[in-house]
C-alpha cells in the first residue's frame, strides 16, 4: 500500500504486516445524511471555533450512521455532554399557538367517545 502525505511524501506499508490497516473516508455528519456505514468514527472537538456545528443534532445523525458501530474521540470529556446537548430546535412561524381552553376540550374528546344516537359508543362493535 502507497499512502501519499500532504506535504507530497510518500510512504509505503506492507498490508501483509499491517492487516489492520484499511482505506476509509472522512465526510461532515451534514453530508453524511441518509447514508449508512458499518462503523463510523466520530470527532468532537469541544473547542472549535464554530461551536454552532456541535448540537443535538449533530450527534443524531452522526451516532446513527453506523450499522454496527460508533465510537467517539473527543478533546474534552467533561464538556462533550454540554457541546451535544445543546438543541437548536425551532418552532415553526406556522405552528398554530393552542389555547389551555382548548387544549382541556382535545384532551376531553380523546377520553370520551363520542355517544351515536341509540346509546352506542362511535366506533366499537
Amino acid at each position: 500500500m502507497s499512502v501519499k502525505m500532504d506535504g507530497g511524501r510518500e510512504v509505503q506499508l506492507d498490508s501483509v504486516k499491517h492487516p489492520h490497516l484499511d482505506h476509509g473516508y472522512a465526510v461532515t455528519s451534514h453530508s453524511s445524511q441518509g447514508q449508512t456505514a458499518d462503523r463510523v468514527l466520530i470527532n468532537v472537538d469541544t473547542e472549535l471555533g464554530a461551536k454552532d456545528l456541535l448540537n443535538n443534532r449533530m450527534a443524531y445523525v452522526a451516532v446513527s450512521r453506523g450499522a454496527y458501530d460508533a465510537q467517539l474521540f473527543t478533546d474534552n470529556r467533561e464538556k462533550l455532554g454540554a457541546a451535544l446537548g445543546h438543541d437548536v430546535s425551532h418552532t415553526s412561524a406556522h405552528a398554530p399557538e393552542v389555547k389551555q381552553d382548548q387544549a382541556a376540550k382535545v384532551s376531553e374528546q380523546a377520553v370520551a367517545p363520542k355517544q351515536e344516537p341509540g346509546g352506542g359508543a362511535k366506533g366499537s362493535r
